[in-house]
Protein backbone atom coordinates (compact mmCIF):
# COMPACT_ATOMS: atom_id res chain seq x y z
CA UNK A 1 0.00 0.00 0.00
CA UNK A 2 0.97 3.47 -0.95
CA UNK A 3 0.62 6.48 0.63
CA UNK A 4 -2.19 9.09 -0.91
CA UNK A 5 -1.75 12.60 -1.97
CA UNK A 6 -3.33 13.53 1.38
CA UNK A 7 -2.07 11.42 3.46
CA UNK A 8 1.30 13.17 2.43
CA UNK A 9 0.10 16.21 2.92
CA UNK A 10 -0.83 15.83 6.61
CA UNK A 11 3.44 14.46 6.66
CA UNK A 12 4.35 17.42 5.08
CA UNK A 13 2.32 19.54 7.28
CA UNK A 14 3.31 18.22 10.68
CA UNK A 15 6.77 18.81 9.33
CA UNK A 16 6.61 22.22 8.49
CA UNK A 17 3.50 23.45 10.34
CA UNK A 18 5.78 25.96 12.68
CA UNK A 19 6.62 27.92 9.59
CA UNK A 20 2.36 28.72 8.85
CA UNK A 21 1.17 32.00 10.08
CA UNK A 22 -1.27 31.69 13.06
CA UNK A 23 -2.31 29.02 14.94
CA UNK A 24 -2.14 25.20 14.10
CA UNK A 25 -5.60 25.18 14.74
CA UNK A 26 -6.33 27.67 12.50
CA UNK A 27 -3.82 26.21 9.98
CA UNK A 28 -6.04 22.60 9.95
CA UNK A 29 -8.81 24.20 8.99
CA UNK A 30 -7.97 26.48 6.28
CA UNK A 31 -5.58 23.62 4.52
CA UNK A 32 -7.47 20.28 5.00
CA UNK A 33 -11.48 21.83 5.66
CA UNK A 34 -11.27 19.73 9.52
CA UNK A 35 -11.59 20.29 12.94
CA UNK A 36 -8.58 20.19 14.31
CA UNK A 37 -10.03 16.77 16.58
CA UNK A 38 -10.52 14.58 13.76
CA UNK A 39 -7.26 15.82 11.86
CA UNK A 40 -5.80 14.34 15.18
CA UNK A 41 -7.42 11.69 14.55
CA UNK A 42 -6.90 10.67 10.77
CA UNK A 43 -3.06 11.78 11.76
CA UNK A 44 -2.68 9.00 14.74
CA UNK A 45 -4.47 6.41 12.44
CA UNK A 46 -1.48 7.44 9.40
CA UNK A 47 1.28 7.30 11.81
CA UNK A 48 0.53 3.97 12.96
CA UNK A 49 1.35 2.71 9.19
CA UNK A 50 4.23 1.16 7.70
CA UNK A 51 4.18 3.30 4.82
CA UNK A 52 4.07 6.52 6.76
CA UNK A 53 7.00 5.09 8.51
CA UNK A 54 8.80 4.06 5.45
CA UNK A 55 7.88 7.62 3.92
CA UNK A 56 9.94 9.57 7.04
CA UNK A 57 10.88 7.51 9.87
CA UNK A 58 12.56 10.79 11.81
CA UNK A 59 8.86 12.49 11.45
CA UNK A 60 6.54 9.26 12.56
CA UNK A 61 9.04 8.12 15.36
CA UNK A 62 8.69 11.70 16.87
CA UNK A 63 4.73 12.25 16.13
CA UNK A 64 4.48 8.78 17.78
CA UNK A 65 6.52 10.11 21.00
CA UNK A 66 4.82 12.59 21.43
CA UNK A 67 1.11 11.03 21.14
CA UNK A 68 2.70 8.62 23.56
CA UNK A 69 3.97 10.94 25.99
CA UNK A 70 0.57 13.08 25.89
CA UNK A 71 -1.71 9.39 26.37
CA UNK A 72 0.67 8.95 29.61
CA UNK A 73 0.18 12.33 31.13
CA UNK A 74 -3.34 11.87 30.51
CA UNK A 75 -3.56 8.79 32.29
CA UNK A 76 -1.51 9.92 35.06
CA UNK A 77 -3.92 12.83 35.37
CA UNK A 78 -7.25 10.45 35.38
CA UNK A 79 -5.30 8.34 38.04
CA UNK A 80 -4.67 11.63 40.47
CA UNK A 81 -8.57 12.84 40.48
CA UNK A 82 -9.17 8.98 40.70
CA UNK A 83 -7.33 8.42 44.19
CA UNK A 84 -9.02 11.84 45.61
Amino acid sequence: MTLSDRELTFLAFEGEWRRHAGAKEEAIRAEFGLTPARYYQVLGRLIDTPDALAHDPMLVRRLRRRRDEAADRHRSRLGRAASR
